[in-house]
């Protein structure tokens, strides 16, 4: 025989309905009410009050006696097989009102815990029901239809309204609107959306009317994967945990012979009832697994996916964290930085030659240029001639003028000798990626570009700081120089710059034999060697990302820094509450044992204690869903 968890207990194994449950209940408890009333209605008929004692006992006894039953033939031995003998051995002493009570409460707690606990795989299982049922396909004359969600395909376009769930993953390719994209991404800001951007299943479609051509169904979709995910990291372990079930199977048996032992001596049933009822380690073994998936719940309401229970347990014990620059403390985005024209140039002119001369260039330059430009309100002409040196630069003739812009080596070619330029190559400009700007064979100046700091990263970091982590570094691919001056800006107090990937993970390993827990933190692309060498790999931006979801052991759905800290301190408030449970359920089980094999516990308040320790426990894991990721002021 084996001993289960109590999952498998008083009605879980019976499957009825929760209506069901409750009715066969209050039922039962009505009958064993009226016979306490009975005894004061009509003192003179004892036997009506008798006879309602035993029905609701018969009826409130029944679920727990067969499931026992049915286990023992199964050649199992499960937790509500004490609770069982104890209801039958009130009923074989004739005590029918004692046996009611007790299984009625027992019935109870089941309940009660049931309710309790779906508020955290309600947060879970609310995922199923995200995506709607029904999609409006558009025909190729043009018309739409209304389809089962489940019947899209693959490169089907499908129109949304305001108010609309996205059916499935895609690319909008028509028109304007405005998404929330909480469910997927945890960020409470709705987020606008135009031609080219992806939209993903489950999110809702808040203003405008739209196409988009879908790219994943069904399970493939981010939200499918989302869920798949959190459901297999809810029938993951802990360590703890698998300690108490390898112990439980002794734990009947030794709980048996101590009930034994007690008759033997007393001869007292009521102390062996008693102690059997209480000895139900209901409390136990709820104590860790509704914790954990409490916090997986509220970590994945905030857009964090954890692939394995005990990696969220891990994150309480980090304290090194490792970042990678590139996509993870920057945006990946160039932006400029710097205007550094020559005497009686304006910055102004400088960004409008340069500007317009790379209008039409898709390199990242180019993009930084135009941005600025949007930004300030400066109106960039069309060249009217462009001519792109891969690598190199722009020629283009803008206004009547020939403006050449890109690297300082290439103007040199070109014949642009001015010792302007060359002090300005080996001066200020060396901490930037620079583009050095000519006007009809003359130096005017350079611009210096820079990756955009993330605006949370510094109050990341010094979340970091508050919980007491002991290394916080940053490691790059970047220049020295570069690195150091982005570390200085937000407050990281170690670098190691001009790294390639797999001293990336030489860094981490050497983190980690020091003696450190160590989270790395990287985009989950090329940073997948450094993910998988930390004891926790935390992926930025999975959204949509394949390569992230898969290659780290936590996957933040957006881009915010500020979900690490929360991260690290919910899994501290998590294992805290799991100890807290432990405590609270030894505390009952013990006390309960010797207060009532003493006599000082009787049955009924046996059973009442039984589940106050089982709702403590409960509730005090369920106090996790409700802590928010919480909105940190950002640093300009």
């Amino acid at each position: 025989m084996k001993a289960e968890s109590h999952s498998h207990a008083i009605g879980c194994c019976d499957h009825a309905d929760r209506s069901g449950r409750l009715s066969w209940l209050f039922t039962g408890s009505a009958f064993v009410i009226a016979a306490y009333a009975g005894d004061l209605l009509y003192p003179d008929n004892p036997m009506a009050a008798e006879i309602s004692a035993v029905i609701g006992a018969l009826l409130l006894a029944a679920p727990i006696v067969w499931s026992a039953v049915r286990d023992l033939f199964r050649g199992e031995l499960h937790m509500d097989a004490p609770v069982a003998i104890a209801v039958l051995s009130a009923l074989a002493l004739g005590d029918f009102r004692t046996a009611g009570i007790v299984a009625f409460f027992m019935l109870l707690a089941l309940v009660i815990e049931t309710q309790t606990a779906k508020g955290a795989h309600g947060a879970i299982e609310a995922l199923i029901r995200l995506t709607p049922a029904m999609a409006r396909r558009i025909l190729p004359a043009g018309k739409s239809e209304e389809i089962p969600a489940s019947a899209l395909v693959v490169g089907d376009r499908i129109r949304l309204l305001p108010g609309d769930s996205v059916p499935a993953d895609g690319e909008l390719i028509l028109g304007q609107t405005t998404l929330n994209e909480a469910t997927i991404t945890g960020e409470s800001i709705p987020r606008d959306k135009g031609p080219g951007d992806q939209v993903f299943a489950g999110t809702q479609n808040l203003t405008g009317a739209v196409e988009v051509r879908v790219s994943r169904i069904g399970e493939e979709t981010a939200l499918g994967k989302v869920r798949e995910l959190i459901l297999a990291a809810e029938q993951t372990k802990l360590p703890i945990t698998r300690i108490i079930d390898q112990y439980l199977r002794y734990y009947i048996p030794v709980v048996l012979t101590l009930a034994a032992a007690v008759w033997f001596f007393t001869g007292d049933w009521n102390r062996v009832i008693a102690m059997l009822v209480v000895s139900c380690p209901c409390a136990l073994i709820l104590a860790t697994p509704t914790a954990m998936v409490a916090a997986l719940a509220a970590a994945a309401r905030n857009g964090i996916l954890v692939k394995n229970v005990s990696d969220l347990e891990g994150a309480a014990r980090i304290n090194a964290v490792i970042f990678d620059k590139t996509g993870t403390l920057t945006l990946g985005e160039l932006g400029v930085a710097r205007l550094a024209p020559v005497a009686d140039i304006s910055p102004s002119d400088l960004l409008e030659w340069s500007g317009t001369a790379e209008k039409f260039s898709k390199h990242p330059v180019a993009v930084a240029l135009r941005k600025l430009a949007e930004q300030t309100g400066l109106l960039l002409g069309d060249p009217e001639s462009m001519e792109e040196t891969a690598g190199r630069g722009v020629t283009a003739q803008v206004a009547g003028s020939l403006v050449q812009c890109g690297r300082a080596s290439w103007l040199r070619e070109l014949g642009i000798q001015d010792p302007r330029l060359d002090a300005a190559e080996s001066g200020d400009s060396a901490v930037y990626s620079t583009l050095f700007v000519a006007k009809d064979g003359q130096y005017v100046g350079w611009i210096g570009l820079e990756d955009q700091v993330r605006p949370e990263a510094a109050p990341a970091l010094r979340g970091l700081v508050d919980l007491n982590i002991r290394k916080i570094a940053m490691i790059s691919g970047d220049r020295e120089v570069v690195t150091r001056m982005i570390a200085d800006r937000i407050g990281c107090p170690e670098v190691q710059a001009e790294c390639l990937p797999a001293q990336k993970v030489d860094y981490v390993r050497h983190i980690h034999a020091q003696g450190y827990r160590t989270a790395f933190i990287g985009d989950g692309v090329n940073d997948a060697p450094a993910l998988a060498a930390g004891d926790l790999g935390i992926a930025m931006g999975a959204a949509g990302n394949d390569i992230a979801i898969h290659s780290a052991t936590v996957a933040l759905m957006n881009n915010d820094l500020m979900r690490i800290p929360y991260l690290i301190r919910l899994s501290r408030d998590a294992r805290a509450a799991v100890y807290q449970n432990l405590a609270v359920a030894g505390l009952f089980i013990l006390g309960g044992l010797i207060l009532s094999g003493i006599s000082w516990l009787p049955p009924v308040p046996a059973a009442i204690a039984h589940n106050l320790g089982s709702l403590i426990v409960v509730f005090n894991s369920a106090r996790l869903i409700r802590i928010e990721h919480a909105q940190t002021e950002k640093t300009p």
